[in-house]
């Protein structure tokens, strides 16, 4: 793999939604972006990035477009940065950024996809924060770090509540979950505020674990009997890979504080490498159940991510010289 490429060229804009123009260098702020730009802020989208190659191929369709055409900040030249997973770094003079998002939702179209149909923002940018603050200009040699692979677990939080969400009743269990997560050590990217319901739930499930790259999601609320009760839908729909043992171990852990546990119809898997987990909608129940997780979970995520061997606690009777 590369791991030096170059500046191409640097864009900003003052307001949102206006496209970029080329300046001839760009200040990085820590933990804001760029000095100027209407993106700056203390969120994960700081600063974006697209390569050279993808805009000349572009361009080799016809169209012109001059560069911060597409949204895109920084310009390089030499990296294929789609295919780069969550936590890469590059290192351009004094600056540090680190890759936060892949590819992007896009809810109303910009400028450059009314004029020629397309825009490859969506499929190719991606995303940084600000680490290390310095001036970039074209030019700059890009040092590309791979991700480390000992860092924290990410993690995800999502409450499902009609009233929650409409402002008629404070959400704490999702709060809740990431506090414990990130007492026990887990990034806690994002907490989201949903209504109960399959679609929205969909969206927002597939955005963290194909763009986010979050290694586990949780959620809260919609586990029930109610019609509008349909986490588990919307996660079941997204899995490529259910993992039941999970769900059942909750929903029996849970049924030694109250027999109502039963009536869950949570559920649990992974799509790609994100494990979604779906929890009881109370604060206590949230935090019963994180409790037990947490310590086999942390071997779980090692496993489906490559960070560790084989399950070694999974073996047969025979391996362990039990009888059957």
């Amino acid at each position: 793999m590369n791991h030096i490429g170059k500046v191409i060229a640097v864009c900003t804009s003052e307001k949102k939604g206006t496209q970029k123009t080329e300046v001839p260098s760009i200040r990085l702020l820590p933990g804001m972006g760029i000095e100027g730009d209407a993106h700056a802020g203390r969120w994960h989208r700081q600063v974006s990035l697209l390569a050279l190659e993808k805009i000349e191929a572009f361009r080799a369709k016809g169209a012109n477009v001059d560069f911060g055409a597409f949204g895109e900040n920084v310009i390089v030249e030499g990296f294929d940065l789609r295919s780069l997973p969550v936590g890469t770094r590059f290192r351009i003079g004094d600056a540090l950024l680190e890759l936060t998002q892949i590819g992007k939702e896009c809810h109303s179209h910009c400028a450059i996809y009314h004029q020629v149909g397309d825009c490859i923002m969506p499929r190719e940018g991606v995303f940084t924060i600000v680490l290390e603050g310095g001036e970039i200009k074209a030019g700059d040699e890009v040092e590309m770090i791979e991700a480390d692979p000992d860092r924290p677990f990410t993690a995800a939080w999502i409450t499902l509540s009609d009233k929650g969400a409409a402002g008629k009743r404070e959400d704490k269990s999702g709060p809740l979950i990431g506090e414990i997560l990130t007492e026990a050590g887990y990034n806690v990217v994002e907490g989201l505020l949903l209504p109960d319901g399959v679609e929205t739930l969909k969206r927002q499930l597939i955005r963290l674990a194909d763009q986010r790259q979050v290694n586990v999601i949780f959620t809260t609320g919609g586990t029930g009997f109610s019609p509008r009760d349909l986490t588990p839908e919307a996660t079941i729909a997204v899995c490529d890979r259910m993992t039941p043992g999970i769900s059942e171990a909750i929903r029996a852990y849970s049924m030694t504080k109250t027999p109502t546990a039963m009536l869950s119809r949570a559920a649990a898997g992974i799509r790609k490498q994100t494990l979604i987990i779906n929890l009881p909608g109370s604060p206590k129940a949230v935090r019963e159940c994180l409790e037990f997780l947490l310590h086999p979970l942390d071997h779980g995520l090692k496993i489906m991510l490559g960070r560790d061997g084989e399950c070694a606690g999974m073996h047969t009777h025979a391996e362990s010289g039990e009888k059957k």
